[in-house]
């Protein structure tokens, strides 16, 4: 028996607005520019947001009034939390790309910037996620639902989820410890609070939306006692500082790349978005019941310098050379071709930037295309 935990952070941490506003710098550029090759880094503490990075587009973007709107989106628009998104002082450095990095990436159409990257996949929840991260998410996506539509008049957009879940081998049994911290109403009554999160939040997603496990009931509430000063007035954020939690809540090995306000010919992010859809549609053939990929890349070359496939010992094949093999026949794997075969010039991204990158719920699937499992039937007539 072993314990895993994972967390998530709502769309209000000071983190995640900053992943929120530099994809949604991202996703501006590309709306008019398909081609925009952007990467923006996003601070914010309180009373206080600055956008600074490299751009190379054709399109004009007003970048304070895309903080402004992302930020009043979220839900700091309320007076008394200490960062409102009209009261804000918004700095702007944004730059030019450097020629040099772009005569690597378009002339040559090979990586953005050297680096390695994981993805992963299992069979112990229907998305192919590890169960800890995936019920942290689904937590907190509920918290915002719920939150938004008015049902929890105290809570705000700050909030942090933690799951431990009991592991017999690979195969999760129990939910031990749920631990949520939500930003709240300086009167609210933590009685009061507690009450609404078992019943509004949590039962409404063990029950609905995760295999069923049985919870031992166990929950930290807002364990320091009081979270009555929260967001950007609590602590200050960054752009990708919530690596962990945008991937695979620490199951598996990441090559420490962020994602956020970057376009996809930086393989931090496209070959991570592909190493995903790789091991996913192994594990959905049946081929292995837990896949890591790894790729790796040289800055302004094409090709991938390694490719591995780890399957853990859950593989259903005698080689796992072949698998291997099967993916380098099947799947692009250079930068530009990845960006054509999973439709990475699309302005899609604000919605990766909040509750997790991967596992995304079945009607968002059609815009995560790295969550398709079509080509499952293909690697199992292959391999099985």
């Amino acid at each position: 028996m072993t314990m895993f935990t994972s967390e998530s952070v709502s769309e209000g941490h000071p983190d995640k607005i900053c992943d929120q506003i530099s994809d949604a710098v991202l996703d501006a550029h590309l709306q008019q520019d398909p081609g925009a090759h952007v990467a923006c880094e996003t601070l914010v503490t309180t009373n206080f947001c600055m956008l600074a990075g490299e751009v190379k587009s054709h399109t004009e973007v007003d970048y304070e009034e895309v903080a402004r709107n992302m930020i009043r989106f979220i839900g700091y628009d309320i007076p008394d939390l200490g960062f409102h998104y009209l009261e804000n002082t918004y700095k702007i450095r944004i730059h030019s790309q450097s020629p040099d990095i772009d005569h690597g990436v378009v002339d040559n159409e090979g990586a953005g910037d050297q680096g390695l990257m994981f993805g992963f996949a299992c069979s112990e929840t229907e998305a192919l996620m590890p169960y800890p991260i995936q019920l942290a998410h689904r937590l907190l996506e509920r918290l915002r639902e719920v939150r938004k539509a008015g049902e929890l008049p105290w809570a705000r957009p700050d909030a942090k989820s933690q799951v431990t879940v009991e592991y017999r081998g690979y195969q999760p049994i129990a939910i031990d410890e749920i631990l949520l911290s939500v930003h709240h109403d300086p009167d609210a009554s933590a009685a009061d609070m507690i009450d609404d999160v078992r019943g509004k939040v949590i039962m409404p997603v063990i029950e609905n939306c995760m295999p069923s496990l049985p919870w031992t009931g166990n929950l930290l509430f807002n364990p320091s006692g009081r979270f009555a000063i929260g967001g950007p007035h609590g602590d200050a954020g960054l752009t990708g500082r919530k690596i962990i939690v945008d991937t695979y809540g620490g199951t598996g090995r990441h090559g420490g790349g962020a994602f956020s306000g970057k376009d996809s010919t930086k393989v931090d992010r496209s070959a991570a978005y592909m190493a995903r859809h790789i091991a996913k549609n192994i594990v959905s053939a049946g081929v292995a019941d837990r896949c890591e990929i790894q790729l790796a890349y040289a800055i302004g070359r094409a090709d991938p310098v390694s490719v591995m496939v780890e399957t853990f010992g859950t593989e259903k094949v005698n080689d796992i050379s072949r698998v291997e093999k099967a993916v380098r026949e099947i799947f692009p794997l250079r930068p530009y071709r990845i960006i054509e075969y999973l439709g990475l010039r699309r302005p899609i991204f604000s919605k990766t930037s909040s509750f997790g990158h991967f596992g995304r719920r079945p009607e968002e699937d059609g815009a995560f295309s790295w969550e398709s499992t079509h080509r499952a039937e293909e690697l199992a007539s292959m391999l099985l």
